[in-house]
C-alpha cells in the first residue's frame, strides 16, 4: 500500500552527503507514494560521499533553495555525512528553510551529521536526540537531550545516527509524514 501519495517532501541536501542517507530515504519515499524534490542551494546535480570517495552517480537538484517553501511539502528530511550539514549550516537560505518547518509544524528527520543544520536553525533546544556519536557534546551545548538509540522521535522530529540506523529512520519518517502536522513541533 502506498502510504504517502500526494505528499510532498523536500529532500535538503548539497556535495557531500552520505549517499546511502540520502538515496535510500528519497527511494522509499518514492516507493510509498510521496513526490520528492531534491532541494539545495547548489543548482544542476550534488554528490554524495561513500566509502571515503565521491559516489559516482550525482544527484540531481529539482529546487533550489531560494525558491523553495516549507508551506509547500508535507515534510523534510535531512541526510548526513559531515561536509553536507557542515555546508547546509553556514547557508542562511538553507537554515531559514529549515526552521520554516518548525515554524509550521511539519515533520523532520535528520540522520547522522545533519542535526548540525538544526543546531544552526536554532530548534533542538528541549529535545530528546540522537546522532552521529561525534556530534554530541555540540547537540548536548545547543541544549538537546542526546541519546544513544537507533531511531528518537519528539513531536514530529526523527533523528537517528547512521546509515546502520537507516531501515527504522525510514520507517519513522514515514509514520510522522503519515501523521502530519505536529503543534508541539515548535522553533
Amino acid at each position: 500500500m502506498r502510504q504517502l501519495t500526494e505528499k510532498k517532501v523536500a529532500v535538503l541536501a548539497t556535495n557531500g552527503f552520505e549517499q546511502s542517507e540520502l538515496v535510500t530515504p528519497v527511494n522509499r519515499l518514492i516507493e510509498e507514494g510521496a513526490e520528492v524534490d531534491i532541494v539545495s542551494p547548489e543548482e544542476g546535480e550534488i554528490r554524495g560521499w561513500h566509502d571515503g570517495n565521491w559516489a559516482m552517480d550525482p544527484i540531481k537538484v529539482t529546487m533550489k533553495v531560494e525558491n523553495a517553501n516549507p508551506a509547500e511539502y508535507t515534510g523534510l528530511v535531512l541526510p548526513g555525512g559531515v561536509m553536507n550539514p557542515d555546508n547546509l549550516r553556514r547557508d542562511h537560505k538553507s537554515v531559514e528553510f529549515v526552521r520554516g518547518f518548525f515554524e509550521l509544524g511539519k515533520p523532520v528527520s535528520a540522520i547522522c551529521h545533519a542535526p548540525w543544520t538544526l543546531i544552526e536553525a536554532g530548534v533542538v533546544d528541549g529535545r530528546k536526540m540522537t546522532s552521529f556519536s561525534s556530534i554530541r557534546t555540540d547537540l548536548e551545548n545547543a541544549g538537546a537531550n542526546w541519546v544513544d538509540e537507533e531511531v528518537v522521535v519528539d513531536s514530529g522530529l526523527v533523528t537517528s545516527r547512521h546509515p546502520g540506523d537507516l531501515d527504522a529512520f525510514i520507517s519513522k519518517t514515514v509514520e510522522e509524514l503519515i501523521e502530519g502536522v505536529h503543534t508541539e513541533q515548535t522553533t
